[in-house]
């Protein structure tokens, strides 16, 4: 069954518009595991123009459920993980100032790079994922970083959902066909909102988790953060 996690950046950035403490990204993470989320996900910048280091420090002695750190490998983000070591680690190609994550890795070029990382991260006893695009080449080499999950990244199914869903789901199923052979576990995000998440979830074998932020918290300004919560839910276990 198909875990939702919920990523609360969006939630920080509210709160840094106006400085303080409000709303509270903590109670905000709680709320979402209360509310039914099987997972917490953050992805701290260099800026910290919305999630904050110390908030990954608050929130770890508090959650119940998966948490899941992204962000870039630099050498502050992998102490700072390795220091906090969440339930998973999902690396994300995305260099300082970027707005959002827009690619996935090149497991070729980055080969050597992404094996000294992620080895970091498993002699400390952390799972990771590797934010990868529907490329099969990309996914098999992927094996040889040593990861345990690649994530899905889908921005292309999201943006081409609403002019043919098949095809644009067909490239993501076969990307899990071959993660699947691979032995590779699957996650999956980017876009992904109420519209096109139940499609996608039925159509790709052995999907483990979707990661959902920006679409959840603006559903959540008219719906409320628990009907959100559980919409999101529902469209992955009907």
């Amino acid at each position: 069954m198909t875990r939702l996690s919920v990523n609360i950046n969006k939630i920080a950035t509210l709160r840094n518009a106006r400085g303080g403490d409000m709303p509270n990204v903590v109670k905000a993470a709680l709320d979402c595991e209360r509310f039914g989320a099987e997972g917490i996900t953050v992805h701290p910048r260099p800026d910290e123009r919305h999630i904050r280091y110390k908030d990954v420090f608050d929130l770890k002695p508090l959650l119940g459920t998966e948490f899941n750190i992204e962000g870039y490998p630099s050498r502050d983000f992998i102490d700072m993980v390795c220091r906090v070591k969440p339930t998973q680690v999902t690396l994300v190609p995305d260099p300082p100032g970027v707005l959002t994550s827009n690619a996935g890795w090149d497991t070729f070029l980055h080969l050597s790079f992404l094996q000294e990382v992620i080895m970091e991260f498993k002699n400390t006893g952390i799972r990771t994922s590797v934010f990868i695009e529907p490329n099969p080449e990309m996914i098999r080499q992927a094996v040889i970083t040593g990861t345990e999950r690649i994530e899905l990244y889908t921005e292309s199914y999201a943006s081409n959902f609403h002019y043919n869903c098949v095809r644009a789901i067909s490239p993501f199923t076969e990307a899990a066909a071959v993660a699947v052979e691979a032995g590779l576990g699957i996650n999956a995000g980017h876009d992904l909102n109420l519209d096109n998440l139940k499609y996608f979830a039925q159509n790709i074998p052995g999907l483990l988790e979707v990661s959902i932020g920006h679409a959840l918290i603006c559903d959540a300004l008219y719906l409320g953060l628990e009907n959100a919560v559980q919409l999101y839910l529902r469209q992955l276990k009907s």
